[in-house]
């Protein structure tokens, strides 16, 4: 296989991961269960990406979003348990009782319950006369969740694995099928006409895949609407970056290797096909089979040349955009600061009008309301995010983005102090991250979320699976099928590695 090589090399595994996102924490502990020889490369000094955390004064914050889901005990959707048992290990689980506590236009106050009766009824409250709209578009959704926790979720691009799910669950592949070209905002309006509560799901959408239900495919929705209430939003104790951390764990016992500070710079090619990658510091690494944990754009226009980028990549840039990035604050308070029965996750959004615009939806997050250790005795982390591009934080001196970061930031403090009065005066920790931090730490390009669709496609008809034109070379995580979150991207990687496991023989 590797006869092309002036120098040959002296070992070669049998398959590198390029960065240590969930998505390829996954790919690399699936496949190392299995007996492939792993290497994982990091950039960063720890593993997990947008899923990891960092630590200062005595606060344990996580880097991104803190609502999690994956962690249930019952069916085949709870993906996060799935794949930290596939290397023998475990995380330890907080239930959150409420997924989101909305505060939003026209005075919609609504808690979006666990129990999925108390859910209905709290949004019933307030559109009455669209109580049975209601009830059919997310008992739609439950339809299409219940397709999904039949069946062993792994490759679609594996013809042998296809055959024996449609054997095996016949109904539920057609109940898929029929929903794979669909968005939820097609759904909804076929029950649903109240302007407002449109808009509602529109948020209940965009909360998660940053585009409104027109562009959020019904499968995504059907999975996040209902597994909410069944495997339930569990939060990892010791932070978000615990999940990362057990899986690298896990890796490691499973007898595959990670390396951190290692920077891929380029992916090595030999006649049209992939066989290792380059480190800054020059290092090369060979494999069998490749995975890029990083973003399309970045994998086809920065580790590999950009004049030769495949024809399909370049349809697929036509059909997706980078998401914007966000403007993070990471703040410790006083715990006087949150009145008694404050719920973890809130989003807040005064004007309709601007949900999708920069500063316009803010989502907030209090883990500590779960797991008060990641935070000093008296004290609570509040991680509050909300949309901004990069573009409009280039091109100034280093003083000039201080003062707009510092500017920024109590624009958000003042809009946090509507729901927590108080806020200012018991602030005791505030670090400030731009989209520019995103990228810089975290390595993603703009310092973006992942891909949207630019303009409204067919559900997740368009998202690409794991191979790549390359041969030899695969992609995983947010920019591959079906997409964003946590839970997604795990879904990612158990179809890469298993698409690999069967590309390898094991």
């Amino acid at each position: 296989m590797f006869t092309n090589f002036s120098t040959p090399p002296s070992s070669v595994f049998d398959v590198i991961v390029i960065g240590s996102g969930i998505g390829g924490l996954v790919t690399a502990t699936q496949l190392a269960a299995k007996g492939a020889q792993v290497l994982v490369l990091e950039s960063y000094l720890i593993p997990g990406g947008s899923a990891g955390s960092f630590e200062s004064q005595g606060y344990r914050f996580d880097v991104g979003a803190s609502m999690i889901f994956g962690f249930g005990n019952k069916g085949t959707t709870n993906l996060l348990t799935r794949a930290l048992s596939a290397v023998n290990t475990s995380l330890e689980t907080i239930p959150d009782p409420v997924q989101i506590h909305y505060h939003l236009p026209q005075g919609l106050n609504l808690k979006v319950e666990r129990d999925y009766d108390k859910f209905l009824q709290n949004l019933i409250a307030y559109f009455p006369h669209e109580s049975t709209g209601i009830r059919r578009f997310y008992n739609e959704c439950w339809r299409v969740f219940n397709c999904l926790n039949q069946i062993d979720l792994l490759s679609l691009e594996e013809p042998r694995y296809l055959l024996r799910v449609f054997l095996q669950h016949p109904l539920a592949c057609l109940g898929l099928a029929k929903y794979l070209p669909l968005n939820a905002g097609d759904v909804a309006r076929r029950y649903i006409q109240d302007p407002q509560l449109l808009k509602f799901i529109d948020m209940e959408c965009y909360c998660w895949s940053v585009v409104p239900a027109d562009m959020t495919p019904m499968i995504n929705a059907g999975m996040v609407f209902s597994d909410r209430h069944y495997g339930g939003v569990n939060y990892p104790k010791g932070g978000v970056g615990q999940i990362a951390q057990k899986l690298v764990q896990g890796l490691e016992k499973a007898g595959g290797t990670i390396k951190y500070q290692a920077k891929v710079t380029k992916i090595l090619t030999e006649n049209g096909r992939a066989v290792g990658v380059q480190l800054a510091n020059g290092t090369t690494y060979y494999g069998k089979r490749i995975v890029s944990n990083a973003t399309r754009w970045d994998t086809f226009e920065k580790l590999l040349p950009v004049e030769k980028m495949p024809r399909n990549e370049k349809n697929w840039q036509q059909r997706y955009e980078k998401s914007p990035s966000f403007l993070s604050l990471h703040l410790g308070v006083k715990q006087s600061v949150l009145p008694t029965g404050t719920e973890c996750h809130h989003i807040i959004l005064e004007d309709w009008h601007k949900m999708m615009a920069p500063e316009g939806t803010l989502f907030v997050s209090i883990p500590t309301l779960l797991d008060p250790n990641l935070a000093p005795e008296g004290y609570h982390i509040i991680h509050a995010f909300t949309p901004h591009w990069i573009d409009d934080w280039q091109g100034m001196s280093a003083q000039e983005y201080e003062v707009k970061k510092e500017a920024a930031a109590w624009r958000i403090i003042d809009r946090l102090e509507q729901i927590f009065p108080g806020l200012d005066g018991g602030l005791d920790y505030l670090e400030v991250g731009t989209p520019r931090t995103h990228r810089r730490f975290l390595g993603r390009v703009d310092g973006s979320y992942g891909p949207i669709p630019r303009r409204k496609l067919w559900g997740l008809l368009g998202m690409p699976f794991n191979r790549t034109s390359i041969s030899g070379l695969y992609c995983v995580g947010d920019s591959t099928f079906p997409g964003q979150g946590l839970n997604a991207v795990a879904f990612s990687g158990f179809a890469c590695a298993h698409r690999i496991a069967v590309d390898l023989g094991f």
